[in-house]
């Protein structure tokens, strides 16, 4: 049986006719179908020929997290070489090729903002010594239907929201990535609108399993990772652990997101993994974790169910999806 690889599958082959003559839209969805194409070769290495990670600086005196999964884990290899990072170039391997362009990362702040009684602009260095450093191993489930399992470093983010002291009317909150298209040469292309935002609820971002990341496999982040400083939500969908943040705005009401703006349809703003709600394209109901040939059942909640449903209770999750 012959099996055409990704790069053998002409655009228009494998693009609907309407998305294909739209440039826009065609960049988004030659994305999705790589990453498809190249799941169904998952026996073969990824990531061959990708540049390799910038050296990083070791991060030491971590805490091991009890929240962490025993699960085996992705090697740093896949972790660094294998990203969803647009603002870095939408291909898979993109960012790790345009790494370089996003260093040095200090000088580095982050704006906390809007409805809280404490605004306050953070060096990155003063905002990671905000409390002691976790590692926390954490599945990451992507809504292409992959998964890794991922060592990240950080601490919880409701650490920062104390200290922010949030006003009555703060229900939400809002991160920016940073806009700057020479460092960011993804930004340059008209994917979508710049730049990147994400949001969550209060009660989401108050959870302890909600992180602010700063490192992974015992080293600062690199660049294609989010550095340097990122969310990580390990119940949601990996678009929702927005990246390079550079500022947090407390807000009253549900603020935009990006890829719920672009594509309401099939992104929704909770975008909680849920294997019985497909995006409109693909199955949700099993995933292939990365380095894996074999599919498996895609886990409620991302498996995290245990710690996050009660945040849902009542809510219909097909709606709110």
């Amino acid at each position: 049986m012959l099996i055409k690889k990704s790069e053998d599958i002409k655009s228009s082959e494998i693009t609907p006719q309407e998305l294909y003559l739209n440039r826009r839209q065609f960049m988004l969805s030659a994305s999705v179908t790589a990453v498809s194409a190249g799941a169904a070769l998952a026996g073969f290495d990824l990531f061959r020929g990708a540049s390799q990670a910038l050296a990083a600086e070791q991060i030491s005196n971590l805490k091991k997290s009890s929240y962490s999964t025993s699960e085996k884990q992705n090697s740093f290899k896949d972790i660094t070489n294998y990203n969803n990072f647009y603002e870095l170039g939408p291909d898979k391997e993109d960012p790790a090729a345009n790494a370089k362009y996003l260093t040095p990362i200090r000088p580095w702040t982050v704006a906390v903002e809007g409805e809280v009684k404490k605004p306050k602009t953070y060096d990155i260095d003063a905002l990671t010594k905000l409390s002691p450093l976790e590692e926390r191993v954490y599945r990451l489930r992507c809504v292409e239907a992959w998964s890794m399992v991922i060592p990240w470093i950080g601490f919880p983010l409701n650490t920062l929201i104390k200290l922010a002291e949030p006003t009555g009317n703060a229900k939400f909150i809002q991160f920016v990535t940073l806009h700057d298209p020479k460092r960011m040469p993804g930004q340059k292309l008209p994917i979508m609108e710049w730049p990147y935002v994400e949001g969550l609820r209060m009660d989401e971002a108050m959870h302890p399993l909600t992180i602010l990341s700063v490192g992974l496999y015992g080293q600062v982040l690199p660049p294609q990772n989010g550095a340097p400083i990122r969310v990580v939500v390990p119940w949601k969908y990996g678009f929702k652990s927005i990246k390079s943040i550079v500022k947090i705005r407390f807000v009253e009401k549900q603020p935009p997101a990006s890829w719920n703006m672009m594509q309401p349809q099939e992104y929704g703003f909770y975008s909680n993994v849920n294997p019985e709600v497909d995006h409109p394209r693909w199955t949700q109901a099993t995933e292939r974790r990365i380095g894996e040939f074999l599919r498996r059942k895609t886990l409620m909640f991302n498996g995290y169910g245990d710690q996050v449903a009660q945040l849902y209770s009542g809510m219909d999750l097909k709606k709110f999806y």
